[in-house]
């Protein structure tokens, strides 16, 4: 049976969150990852939403929540949001489902609350350091500017790239910048911000501090980038496990709700996670620099 997702908006100081609901039982809150919403989480609200009790808020600037009244972005500002809204809502979710920029969320909420939170499901978080990662947006850097001049020197220069035969890059290159311009938000928190204000956030010498349990899902498929980051989370927490999820889709969608319903039973139950066995545990290795 697919259950009806509803859907709600709620006054944070002078913004508002829209988040989408289903189900009852345990809550469970899904942050959702760079380039999404949180619609991307429906397919398994509906799922998990048998037994528990689902809620997925979009991050101000996503989605249809609004957009900070103010330019600047930062973690602690989603943060603050964040935790406003589940104030307002009177809920404790037993646990978080994150993804990217809403494990950096999600992440930070634990710290800074830790008796508020039983456990953590995380996916490729943002917020980690490391020589591999170092250059990871500067690809994409350039063409997220309102007026990237390369961008439209390219867009001057069109008919010529397509006499050249080279239309179909020149219109992925058109998508890229559709996808960071409607996604603003999640270029200002990544990547346009003064360098100090990124590391002031950064996680790599709070997660020994993250003492609540932790699984961490990593697809076969994954990034390199994602799979990295996955690999430092697991590293520098006390209590993560590390587990690798199938390739195929229908596979990957039937190990992750096994994954997510092991261990929400057993934080529910105040006991240490078991075995999430519906993908293979990875053993502790050390990223190459």
């Amino acid at each position: 049976m697919t259950l009806p997702i509803r859907n709600g908006r709620i006054r944070i100081g002078q913004s508002s969150v829209f988040w989408r609901e289903t189900g009852h039982g345990p809550t469970v809150i899904f942050l959702h990852g760079n380039w999404q919403g949180g619609e991307q989480w429906i397919p398994l609200m509906q799922v998990l939403g048998q037994h528990l009790h689902c809620l997925a808020p979009d991050l101000l600037g996503f989605g249809e929540s609004s957009r900070l009244m103010v330019k600047h972005y930062s973690i602690q500002s989603e943060l603050d949001c964040f935790t406003k809204y589940l104030a307002s809502l009177r809920i404790r979710p037993q646990v978080l489902i994150a993804e990217e920029i809403g494990a950096w969320v999600a992440i930070q909420y634990c710290l800074q609350n830790p008796e508020h939170i039983k456990g953590l499901i995380l996916m490729a978080p943002e917020g980690l350091t490391h020589p591999r990662l170092a250059r990871r947006w500067q690809g994409i850097r350039w063409l997220s500017d309102r007026w990237a001049l390369r961008f439209w020197t390219l867009q001057f220069l069109s008919p010529l790239i397509k006499l050249l035969g080279k239309g179909h890059w020149l219109q992925s290159i058109r998508r890229r910048r559709q996808q960071l311009r409607r996604y603003a938000a999640t270029c200002r928190l990544l990547f346009q911000r003064r360098k100090p204000e990124i590391q002031a956030e950064i996680l790599n010498a709070d997660l020994p501090h993250l003492s609540l349990p932790i699984l961490i899902l990593s697809p076969e498929g994954a990034t390199h980038d994602a799979q990295l980051a996955n690999t430092l989370c697991h590293q520098m927490t006390p209590n993560a496990e590390l587990v690798t999820l199938p390739d195929h889709d229908s596979e990957q969608a039937a190990a992750t709700v096994k994954a997510m319903r092991t261990f929400i039973a057993s934080v529910s139950r105040g006991d240490r996670p078991a075995d999430a066995s519906g993908g293979h545990r990875k053993t502790h290795s050390q990223p190459n620099s």
